[in-house]
């Protein structure tokens, strides 16, 4: 895909007959995804951990498009996701896109319900669980695609993304950054996986570039502070991009014929922060297959899920 090309919602192929899962869809990015693969006519599942919010997002995009609807989801809980696998699995016979779009950031140090670093857990090994326990359905689909959101913040990650820090030595934006590499190494190491188990599944990986959301502001709000919550917000009016423009990577990693399983997709524009998609590289040790490998296996144990049972076969 060269920079020249100026890739908009406009551009995507008709979805029709395909099931898509956005997590994270009440608001922001994952809406804004969730809303145009419906409008390009897929169904569209909107993953989110508030009902009341999902539902509201749901109404709009009723409005737009009939071909969605809300399931209860919340990345911070490994029963959650293992329900969300169920009640999707009871309604639909497969997954042709998955995009592991929601994420938190920077928030002051808290857990999830079992027990993980809030945005290690929720960021990563939440996705990585939902990931393993739709595999089946993923599979059964023609030629499905995962699309798992990362950041620019994946340069300054922490020394080792095996586990995010404790509490005595955690650092709100390495550990994010930690879990954005994360997200690439999966993204990468689940394309290899595809591939060696001889599946038409591609694994793609994208970044929205500075985009502006509720996401940048979260933790200035839980830290209580005003000045921060104030000046988050007037960055963002000031510099971000709007959502319809941030969430156009992902669309295209997740529609688009040319996009390539085991690629990373952001903006074009300086320093990859506004702009349309096209392919980008993320930094030298996402590439790194034993570190890819390392924090794998360390998954699989802390959520309990093995992969290789479903991309094996019977």
């Amino acid at each position: 895909m060269g920079q020249a090309t100026k890739w908009t919602s406009a551009d995507m192929p008709d979805l029709s007959g395909k099931t898509a899962v956005v997590t994270g869809a009440n608001s922001g990015l994952g809406f804004e995804t969730a809303r145009r693969l419906a409008g390009a006519g897929a169904t569209v599942v909107l993953a989110c951990r508030d009902q009341a919010r999902g539902g509201a997002a749901l109404a709009r995009l009723l409005e737009l498009e009939p071909r969605a609807q809300v399931m209860d989801l919340d990345l911070a809980d490994l029963s959650s996701a293992a329900r969300f696998a169920e009640a999707v699995a009871s309604e639909h016979a497969k997954i042709d896109i998955l995009c592991n779009n929601a994420g938190v950031m920077a928030l002051p140090y808290c857990e999830t319900a079992d027990g993980f670093e809030m945005q290690f857990g929720t960021n990563h090994l939440g996705h990585f669980a939902l990931t393993g326990r739709l595999l089946p359905l993923l599979l059964a689909a023609p030629a499905a695609r995962v699309v798992t959101m990362s950041s620019n913040a994946h340069r300054f990650a922490g020394a080792d993304p095996d586990l995010a820090g404790g509490d005595s030595k955690y650092r709100r934006w390495r550990t994010y950054g930690t879990s954005k590499l994360a997200n690439l190494l999966f993204a990468y190491e689940l394309e290899r996986r595809f591939s060696q188990a001889g599946t038409s599944a591609r694994s793609i990986a994208s970044h929205p570039g500075y985009s502006s959301t509720e996401l940048q502001s979260k933790g200035a709000i839980m830290s209580g502070s005003r000045f921060k919550t104030g000046l988050w917000r007037l960055a963002n009016s000031l510099l971000a991009q709007r959502p319809e423009k941030g969430a156009l990577p992902a669309l295209y990693a997740a529609s688009a014929e040319g996009a390539g399983g085991g690629r990373f997709y952001g903006p074009d524009g300086f320093g990859e922060s506004y702009g349309y998609p096209t392919e980008v590289r993320s930094n030298p040790r996402s590439y790194d297959e034993d570190l890819a490998a390392r924090l794998w296996a360390r998954s699989e144990e802390l959520t309990g899920l093995k992969y290789e049972e479903v991309l094996s076969g019977p």
